[in-house]
């Protein structure tokens, strides 16, 4: 794969050219750019896949929801259905996608929607009864069409993008001169100890500028596992003989979190659509012992196996420091915006 990705090194030029004239065409104006009369947060990356944005649109609606009606604004990646769709009561994680199916279940005061279209999106939200206050654009950073009020870059900890090149050769969705858009970098999967060497020798290698601030995160797992209707302490667990089940892009730390010596990890690719035949694998292989799985995959497999035998392992993103500071501009960008509608 690696010798593939290097005789690919052509593409990624082509590829990074088209991005970069893309972008120009943006900034100039050539492309048009849709603003709208209330605060929009995206959140994104430059690379595909696996830098903890569900974890950190989680944070903000929790900071954010007590004070203002809350919008969130996915695509829906790999959902079975098309066009802009309102999360309701008979919405599952079909018709939306795992994580904004995931939002919907876990925040009930928050509307959540999915568009490919995020112009529409926004519209489309902005024409119900009930009008959101702030909209966040999940995975949104590339999404030129809508210019957001505030963006916020995640890169992760052991793959930052100052190291990554363009797509096919590496995993960047655009130029790293993409970061300049940026109103806030957050260095996401840390270690919870990192010293303020290693920050700041991040920070020179992101080359942030002046006015854009730079925050490091790690995730913090729950100390307990959830059913369907009761929840277990981890200390209980970890000597217990279980199957660990995920399908996200880097499945290693959750692994490593719950893994005991004979447990059986079984892993599978991000976002995937559970069959028939990988129900049955995962039957097989837990045969009576717990299965624990991420937040994330617990959405889709629900349903499809027992529900005294299923776990899920919530996470959350915690700031290694700056955590007011965070919160502090955020809630002076959406309070100035809404003071000035």
């Amino acid at each position: 794969m690696n010798l593939l990705r290097k005789l690919l090194f052509p593409f990624a030029i082509l590829y990074g050219l088209i991005t970069s004239i893309r972008n120009f065409l943006f900034d100039k104006g050539v492309l048009k750019s849709y603003s709208f009369d209330l605060p929009v947060i995206a959140v994104g990356n430059l690379s595909v896949g696996g830098t903890g944005k569900t974890p950190q649109i989680e944070y903000l609606i929790r900071l954010l929801s007590d004070k203002y009606k809350i919008a969130t604004l996915s695509r829906g990646y790999k959902r079975q259905s098309t066009g802009f769709i309102l999360a309701e009561a008979n919405s599952n994680a079909a018709i939306l996608g795992d994580e904004p199916f995931q939002f919907y279940k876990k925040f009930a005061t928050i509307q959540v929607a999915v568009d490919a279209d995020r112009k529409n999106g926004i519209e489309q939200l902005l024409s119900q009864p009930i009008k959101p206050e702030v909209i966040l654009l999940d995975d949104a950073f590339q999404h030129r069409k809508v210019k957001a009020g505030f963006y916020i870059l995640l890169t992760s900890y052991g793959d930052l993008y100052s190291d990554d090149f363009m797509l096919p050769t590496g995993n960047l969705r655009e130029s790293r001169s993409g970061a300049e858009r940026a109103n806030m970098i957050i260095v996401t999967k840390c270690p919870f100890n990192l010293s303020q060497d290693k920050q700041n020798d991040i920070r020179n290698r992101l080359k942030v500028s002046g006015n854009q601030e730079l925050y490091f995160t790690f995730i913090a797992y729950d100390n307990f596992i959830y059913a369907e209707n009761r929840k277990v302490n981890v200390n209980e667990i970890q000597s217990a003989a279980k199957l660990l089940v995920a399908g996200i892009a880097k499945p290693e730390p959750f692994f490593a979190y719950l893994q005991d010596t004979n447990d059986v990890c079984l892993s599978f690719p991000d976002h995937h659509n559970f069959t028939d035949k990988d129900i049955l694998e995962i039957k097989n292989l837990a045969q009576n012992n717990i299965i624990i799985t991420t937040e994330k995959d617990y959405v889709r497999l629900k349903g499809s196996l027992p529900s005294e035998q299923l776990f899920y392992l919530p996470i959350q993103g915690s700031f290694v420091s700056g955590s007011e500071n965070f919160d502090k501009n955020i809630l002076n960008y959406v309070g100035t915006s809404t003071r000035n509608r």
